[in-house]
């Protein structure tokens, strides 16, 4: 088992998935999707292709049942960012280092692993592996399959260094259009600079940010505000009459995206400046009650595999583990070790990809009786 983790790593790496709708032209899911659908094909496993969206396709991989017993529904995606990491698979000691090796093939092929051992195994229950398209932008690939599937229980298998995360954070987009009014730059006074308006809306921003700080989540610390995006102006002579600006709110739970626009209209109006502001895209936050019997039952598994008391965590990033969540299955994160997410270099441990892949084994055999 332990070989085959890491080959089947090395091979979902070198494949190209950089999602197109993200980096345009770029290759997407159709050769990985062919991959995971012909390898699970071969170790006996059923298998489905979702293709709702044109050249967008997940794969749902299902160990053989053999009784009653429940379903475990372990999730990854197969799309990357497009970065710096070259495409292909390094091996240097422990670590491979890839495009997507660590967000999230790594936490895919033990999913894979674990689905095929389980069925070998026989469990009297069924394992899923939902391998779905564009997490990394409008995630399609889940909301679609969760249209075919529902579970007992589901681990969505980002990297969380082998901890179970209980909560993760939402987001938020916001564009904010400061309104002007144009003129020559020689005769200012007959206009209204836009982006010269837009400084007491980032000053107000950062207060803003700085008030988040009082409210913090035991797992996941204040929630936080950035400016992502500015764009102003049309050339050096005229006075603008325009500037654009887009924010993002990382969200706790308990946090809506009303919360958020009602924040961002109250701070418009306290900066005295003509504007509109629209929510372009937002996801929710996530949390289980770390006293619900799944998440006891997942971190007993991974305790008893690991041979050490696994440890409740929190993440910063938001994950598909939402949508699972939102469609009544109870769910946590678990994945392996490494860094560099959406980064130039990035990495994932071997050794604890195969900790990851027994942990999630461990778990199926036990839940899924």
């Amino acid at each position: 088992m332990e070989q085959d983790v890491v080959d089947l790593v090395a091979r979902l790496v070198e494949i190209d998935s950089v999602n197109p709708s993200l980096v345009p032209g770029a290759a997407g899911e159709g050769e990985i999707a062919g991959f995971v659908a012909d390898w699970a094909r071969r170790a006996g496993l059923r298998v489905e292709v979702v293709e709702e969206t044109p050249g967008r396709p997940s794969v749902v991989v299902r160990s053989n049942r053999t009784g009653t017993g429940r379903t475990l529904l372990l999730c990854g995606h197969l799309d990357t960012v497009g970065h710096a990491e070259p495409l292909g698979a390094r091996v240097d000691g422990d670590r491979l280092y890839g495009r997507g090796a660590y967000d999230m093939k790594a936490g895919l092929a033990a999913a894979l692993i674990a689905c095929r051992e389980a069925d070998r195994a026989g469990i009297g229950g069924e394992v899923v592996v939902a391998a779905v398209s564009d997490e990394e932008h409008s995630s399609l690939g889940v909301q679609q399959v969760l249209d075919r599937l529902t579970a007992d229980g589901a681990i969505v298998c980002e990297p969380t260094e082998l901890t179970v995360v209980t909560a993760h954070k939402g987001f938020v987009w916001t564009e904010i259009r400061v309104v002007g009014k144009a003129a020559h730059g020689s005769r200012p006074h007959l206009g209204e600079d836009a982006i010269l308006r837009t400084g007491p809306v980032l000053v107000a921003l950062d207060r803003l940010n700085e008030r988040l700080r009082s409210r913090e989540h035991p797992r996941l610390g204040p929630g936080t505000l950035h400016a992502s995006l500015i764009t102003g102006g049309r050339e050096e002579s005229t006075v603008p009459d325009l500037c654009v600006l887009t924010i993002e709110r990382r969200t706790l739970p308990g946090e809506s995206v009303a919360d958020v626009e009602r924040d961002v209209a109250d701070l418009l109006a306290s900066c005295d400046v003509t504007a509109t502001s629209r929510t372009t895209l937002s996801r929710e936050p996530f949390e289980i009650d770390e006293e619900h019997g799944f998440v006891g039952e997942v971190v007993a598994a991974v305790g008893a595999a690991l041979g050490r008391p696994a440890e409740l965590a929190g993440a910063s990033y938001w994950a598909d583990s939402a949508f699972l969540a939102a469609a009544g299955i109870p769910t946590v994160l678990f994945g392996p070790p490494g860094d560099g997410a959406h980064a130039g270099v990035e990495w994932v441990g071997l050794g604890g990809t195969v900790e990851c892949a027994r942990a999630l084994l461990a778990t199926a055999k036990g839940f899924c009786r």
